[in-house]
């Protein structure tokens, strides 16, 4: 497919804003052909930044937004109130159809409750779920829900396990993704209320392939390709992720420039060395979609540099591209189907056998 990809790029969110976002679009935009940008943001400020570039500028649009939603705003009051900011008018964009996707490094809250508030949930979506991507041994996995869900109930995991699966399979190519609950051991009956309750749910789901229960330590091993767990509980295993592979690198240089022997030794696994850390560059996944919204929204780190935001515009490609929206809204439908059946048939039977 050729058709194009309209992505709105919140030009104002995230700790180096403009100046990354812009550039990062624009590398994504040189990329692929099929790359369509609208940046948000104060307009004169944006081509200001823009005019550092040379460009396709019939590919770029800049739309008018002038308020800026800061990190520590509270999210309902600040999407309520600054109608006008570079985020609320992006998300917009995509509900009014005009956008295929919307990107951001912004606040998380806003990101969360502006695309659930305006993009809207597809109908039937319990809660819309935070899905990062994680480098792991084994290619990359994701992390479903990391934020978006605290205090879900078993039935929204299940319907995570689904979902993960279905944009595994439609955006990875994985044919019969490995679902894997995140537990405190590997046992049916370990784990806490939630787990012991999801697990079984998780085992007669039909549309998944459910693997048992995962610990963390063995989630960089990449022994499932969706780890199922509920907001609270993946936040902390993704900051954790972060905080482990940012020491460990900072260390490995260390070690690496502390005398003239570690340099010369250092020289000499420097190609094996950066081919191993590149491998686990999460930066290269692109950011975390917020999945059964009616839209594309894709929330990357606050700290974001060009090229994650132009890895997360090149990821919105192939969302649009295999329909993953379609393929949640069919899931859907016939689970709806099915439900409707077995009530049908309920009632037949009970008009059969009068008590």
């Amino acid at each position: 497919m050729n058709e194009k990809v309209r992505v709105v790029v919140d030009a104002m969110g995230g700790d180096y804003a403009p100046e990354e976002p812009v550039k990062g679009a624009l590398d994504a935009l040189q990329e692929d052909s099929r790359i369509e940008l609208i940046l948000t943001g104060p307009e004169a400020r944006i081509r200001s930044e823009l005019s550092r570039y040379t460009y396709e500028e019939s590919r770029v649009k800049v739309v008018d937004a002038p308020e800026v939603i800061e990190t520590g705003e509270p999210p309902v009051k600040a999407i309520q109130t600054k109608k006008n900011s570079s985020l609320v008018v992006g998300l917009n964009l995509v509900h009014k159809g005009e956008a295929d996707a919307f990107v951001s490094s912004g606040s998380t809250g806003a990101v969360l409750v502006g695309g659930q508030a305006i993009v809207k949930k597809i109908r039937g979506i319990h809660r819309a779920p935070l899905a990062p991507l994680l480098p792991t041994a084994n290619g990359v996995s994701l992390l479903i829900d990391c934020g978006a869900s605290v205090d879900a109930r078993p039935a929204h995991l299940v319907q995570f396990a689904v979902i993960g699966s279905i944009y595994m399979k439609s955006v990875l190519g994985i044919q019969n993704p490995r679902v894997g609950l995140v537990n405190i051991g590997v046992e049916e009956e370990k784990g806490n209320a939630l787990c012991k309750e999801t697990f079984p749910l998780l085992r007669e789901c039909r549309d998944i392939n459910f693997i048992g229960n995962v610990e963390a330590r063995d989630i960089a091993k990449g022994v499932a390709d969706v780890y199922v767990t509920e907001a609270f509980v993946g936040n902390v295993i993704l900051k954790m992720y972060e905080g482990v592979a940012s020491t460990l690198l900072h260390e490995i240089k260390g070690a690496i420039y502390s005398s003239p022997r570690s340099k010369i030794g250092g020289l000499l696994i420097k190609p094996a060395l950066k081919a191993t850390l590149k491998k686990f560059d999460a930066t290269a996944y692109g950011g975390a979609p917020l999945l059964g919204l009616k839209g594309l929204v894709v929330k990357t780190h606050g700290s974001s540099k060009a090229v994650e935001f132009k890895n997360t515009v090149l990821q919105c490609i192939q969302f649009k591209e295999e329909d993953v929206n379609g393929k949640i809204q069919e899931f859907l439908a016939k689970e709806s189907a099915a439900r409707e059946s077995g009530r049908s048939d309920a009632a037949a039977s009970a008009a059969g056998n009068p008590q």
